[in-house]
């Protein structure tokens, strides 16, 4: 048979009303793989950018509260995120106000430096724990649906298939005598929705490993910052420096 750009328009208006829904379905469920993807993407990208270049003002500081004294912030960047929310929480254990806690701890308010307790910067890590579970739980916002659709779509693809050659089944015992001719353009028609659900799982698959990958590369990055700014916060400021 002589390839034909029309086949699968074809295939489809020969299929069953079951067939055709569940070729539009499949096409949604395409779209919303494709527009979910692509804009994962970006935001991931960005999202990387922001935390490549908040860890290099951060690392340029001499000690670990300079910026949040300066009040310079990178938007869109989860580690800064952490960041503010650690500085927050030293100042409530403090009871301090936010203005008031960069120069009691570097010293200016009078006075040697201050110093945070072991409980206290206890308390200032779990509060940065819990940014860094909002902040995957946002970075992770729609990537069920990527899930969903890898799953779902070849078992749909499937099931088109099985409706579809039932039916031709169907259609042979009434005849009583098929021939190909008859019963090549319900098989065709059946099989159109295998070749939808591969089409839609397969780049979703991709894509959506790719994703997690990236997912994982932001979650590590986060969770080294957080061990990274601990550590400088018990150096600088801890009672046993």
């Amino acid at each position: 048979m002589i390839f034909s750009p029309f086949l699968g328009l074809q295939s489809f208006v020969q299929s069953s009303f079951i067939g055709q829904l569940i070729v539009v379905v499949l096409v949604l469920l395409s779209m919303v793989s494709w527009t979910t993807m692509l804009f994962k993407f970006r935001a991931f990208a960005a999202t990387l950018a922001a935390d490549e270049s908040f860890l290099s003002q951060f690392r340029k500081e001499s000690h670990p509260l300079s910026l949040f004294m300066k009040k310079q912030w990178v938007s869109g960047s989860p580690c800064a995120r952490l960041y503010l929310r650690s500085c927050q929480q030293a100042a409530r254990v403090l009871g301090m106000e936010e203005a008031d806690i960069g120069r009691f701890l570097s010293g200016d308010a009078g006075g040697s430096p201050g110093h945070l307790t072991r409980d206290q910067l206890d308390i200032i890590r779990e509060a940065a724990e819990i940014e860094m579970a909002d902040q995957v739980l946002k970075l992770e916002q729609d990537m069920p649906w990527l899930a969903v659709i890898n799953t779902v779509s070849p078992f749909l693809g499937l099931l088109g298939t099985v409706w579809g050659v039932m039916e031709a089944f169907n259609g042979m015992a009434v005849e009583g005598t098929p021939t190909l001719k008859t019963v090549g353009p319900g098989i065709s028609a059946a099989l159109l929705t295998t070749v939808a659900g591969l089409l839609v799982a397969i780049p979703s698959t991709v894509g959506y490993n790719f994703l997690t990958n990236k997912l994982r590369r932001l979650t590590v990055g986060m969770d080294n910052f957080l061990q990274e700014l601990a550590g400088e916060l018990h150096l600088a400021y801890s009672e046993e420096r």
